[in-house]
Order: C-alpha cells, then sequence, then structure tokens
C-alpha cells in the first residue's frame, strides 16, 4: 500500500506539469462569431479639395470583438496604396471604436498614389486607396482578427480657371455685426466667391457674440435684403454647418459665431452641402501665404504680434485685405513683414521705393529710425493690396 501511494504521487506530480506545460502554448483569439467589420458608411468617391484639408474627410467606427477571456484589445487602422497591404502604413491604433482621417490625410495618401489635378499631365486625377482593420488581444501569442479590405475612391478636381467655374450665384454677401469691417451695412459687404463647381469662398475677419450681437447673414444678391438666407434656411436645405456656428435665435434667425475672434477661411460647399470654418488660405499663388502689418497706424494691431494684420494671397502675387487705419501724429507708422512674429522680416517704406513700387498718397515715409510707412489719409478702414506683379501697394 506504501509503494502504491508513493507511484498516485508521482504520476499527480507527472500529470500537474504537463498541465503547467501545456497552459504555455494555449493560443487566445477572439471569437470567431463576432466578424470585425466596419460599421460605417463609406462614400462612393472623395473629393479632395486643399482649402479644406483640415475638415474631416472619414471616421472609420466598428463593432467591438468578443474574447473567450477577458482582455484588452488594440485596433489598428491600416491603409494601403497598392491595395494587397505589402505596403501597409499604420494609420492609427486605439482601444476605442473609432479613427478618423482629414481631407489633409487624404491629400498625402493621393499624392502615394501619384494622383494629381492637372489635365495637362498623364497622372491620373482619380485613384483608390485601401483600408482594413486589425483587432490584437493583449495576451502573449494571441493571433489578430481581421477585418475585409475597404477601397476608398479619392478624386482630385482639376485645376480650372476661374472661367470655368460654374455657380448657381457668383458669390454669397456677408453682413452684420459678427463679421468684422462690415457690420449691419452694404458699403462693405464680405464677399464669398465663385471658387469652383457651387463652392464659394472668402478670408473673413469674425467677431465673437460680443454682448449678444455676434449675427450676421448671407445674401445671394448685393444690397438687397430680400435675398437673405438665414440658419434655418441652410438646415432646411439640409446643410451641416461648423460648430462655430449656431441659430442667433433673434428675429430673423441670423448666423451667430461663437468662436474665437480672428480671420478664418470660410467655404459654403453646394455641392457637399456644407458650410465650414478653416484656417486662413491662399487664394492665388504667391511667394507667401501672406503678408503681416504691425505698428501703431493699424489700429487693431499696434507694435505688438498679439493681433497683427494679415494680408492673404488672394491671386497670382497680390495680397489684400481689409484694416484699419489711423494718421494720429507719432502713432501712425507701421510696417509690412514676411513672417508672423519675426521683427527682422520687416520692410519698411524704402524697400518698397527701391523695387520700384508706386504707393498710394495715403502712405509716406515715416522718417523715423526705421523708415516705417506712415498713414496720412482719413482715419478708417480701407481694402489694402500689395500687388507684387504690378508693383503696386493702394488703399480703398
Amino acid at each position: 500500500m506504501k509503494k502504491l501511494s508513493i507511484l498516485g504521487l508521482f504520476l499527480l506530480a507527472v500529470i500537474g506539469f504537463n498541465s503547467c506545460s501545456s497552459n504555455d502554448d494555449v493560443v487566445f483569439v477572439t471569437n470567431n462569431n463576432s466578424d470585425l467589420t466596419f460599421s460605417n458608411t463609406f462614400q462612393s468617391e472623395y473629393i479632395l479639395i486643399p482649402q479644406a484639408s483640415s475638415n474631416l474627410a472619414e471616421r472609420f467606427t466598428w463593432n467591438s470583438v468578443t474574447t473567450d477571456v477577458p482582455t484588452n484589445i488594440t485596433y489598428t487602422l491600416e491603409k494601403s496604396i497598392l491595395g494587397d497591404f505589402s505596403d501597409a502604413d499604420v494609420v492609427g491604433a486605439t482601444t476605442g471604436n473609432e479613427i478618423a482621417i482629414t481631407i489633409g490625410d487624404m491629400l498625402g495618401y493621393a499624392a502615394e498614389a501619384g494622383l494629381d489635378n492637372d489635365p495637362d499631365t498623364p497622372n491620373p486625377n482619380t485613384g483608390p486607396v485601401s483600408f482594413r482593420l486589425i483587432a490584437t488581444l493583449g495576451e502573449p501569442g494571441s493571433l489578430p482578427n481581421v477585418s475585409d479590405t475597404q477601397t476608398l475612391t479619392m478624386v482630385l478636381e482639376e485645376v480650372s480657371g476661374p472661367e470655368e467655374a460654374v455657380c448657381d450665384n457668383d458669390q454669397f454677401y456677408l453682413v452684420g455685426a459678427a463679421v468684422k469691417f462690415t457690420g449691419w451695412d452694404w458699403a462693405t459687404p464680405q464677399v464669398a466667391a465663385c471658387s469652383g463647381t457651387n463652392v464659394y469662398t472668402v478670408n473673413v475677419d469674425l467677431i465673437n457674440n460680443v454682448d449678444g450681437d455676434g449675427n450676421f447673414r448671407f445674401f445671394t444678391t448685393n444690397n438687397d435684403w430680400g435675398s437673405g438666407i438665414n440658419y434655418p434656411g441652410f438646415i432646411d436645405d439640409g446643410y451641416t454647418i461648423d460648430p462655430m456656428f449656431e441659430d442667433a435665435m433673434d428675429g430673423d434667425n441670423n448666423f451667430l459665431f461663437t468662436g474665437p475672434s480672428g480671420k478664418y477661411f470660410l467655404t459654403i460647399d453646394a455641392v457637399a452641402k456644407t458650410i465650414t470654418l478653416s484656417e486662413p488660405t491662399a487664394q492665388g499663388i504667391c511667394d507667401l501665404d501672406q503678408m503681416w502689418g504691425v505698428g501703431a497706424g493699424l489700429t487693431d494691431t499696434g507694435w505688438d504680434w498679439t493681433t497683427p494684420q494679415q494680408f492673404m494671397c488672394e491671386g497670382d502675387g497680390v495680397y489684400q485685405g481689409w484694416a484699419n487705419y489711423t494718421s494720429v501724429t507719432d502713432g501712425n507708422n507701421f510696417r509690412f513683414f514676411t513672417t508672423n512674429n519675426d521683427w527682422g522680416s520687416g520692410l519698411n517704406y524704402p524697400y518698397f521705393v527701391d523695387e520700384g513700387y508706386t504707393i498710394d498718397e495715403k502712405l509716406v515715409n515715416a522718417e523715423d529710425g526705421d523708415s516705417n510707412f506712415a498713414f496720412i489719409g482719413t482715419d478708417g478702414k480701407y481694402w489694402t493690396t500689395i500687388d507684387t506683379v504690378n508693383k503696386t501697394i493702394t488703399l480703398e
């Protein structure tokens, strides 16, 4: 009996050892009854506009996979230009259920795919990019769960001259208290011009709701109050509107701007039915995206980089924008700069004279230590144009 007991203990030890060894070989897998699939609805094609590069292009969402044991799951979104993922790149990874990409991201993918929007080159302006999702368990030796491939079609709108752009309206006019340099007055409305097929754009200075008066409205006809389209008007037409705008809930249900005061690139896309705000954007071909104005002669700026005046590239070699000027003695000087927050990038009055510019008579050499510009006109707002092609500086 004693020998049998010892033998029994030996057998139990062997069985226990084998059990421990087997546990090391366990492979955890996701539950095959829960396939990993995308749950969002994809568009038939994605039209990529550089001016809207910061806007959302697509938000990938998916179901949560289930597992045989409780464990963390990491979801990795991959993209492939070739489509077979031999060139796979990680777009992002999360333990949640969504990953978003911007139009700017997709413009990068389009460049990788060799797409361009020049009709005179052999390169196509449309092409695919493929995505797949991989779910990985947080257990050593686990096998990933891979979704089916989802292929999206990218489209770059081919370059066309302004005369080729087709819009239902020539432009939209922005009038109201929230529109700096305009207010509720038709003297200087801001104009969102037709810049693509039923796409209207403008770099515009907007003022946050101050004392409940940050409202404005879009109009289709200059100096015609009856042509206004308010916030509900766009909503009823199926538009998605930037979250920095909301219904003012005033007597006319105007737009209310609730974002930080400043300059924005506003896009009204009547095809995608969106109204969006993004960073100020060059609308022409210039050496710089914008020039800057700083100095006491610029009422809203002064000699400070906190609120410099932006003159955006609005045409080929042309920088333009509204600015408030003052002619107060000893406080009317200012300078143009090529780089934000860089005193060394300043261009004074003699610089432009030496370059052969014709300068508006309301601007003269301040003849101070830096030979800045001096404003000697009537205080007020002026549409400022720095034309580097025709070499002129004008205030209107």
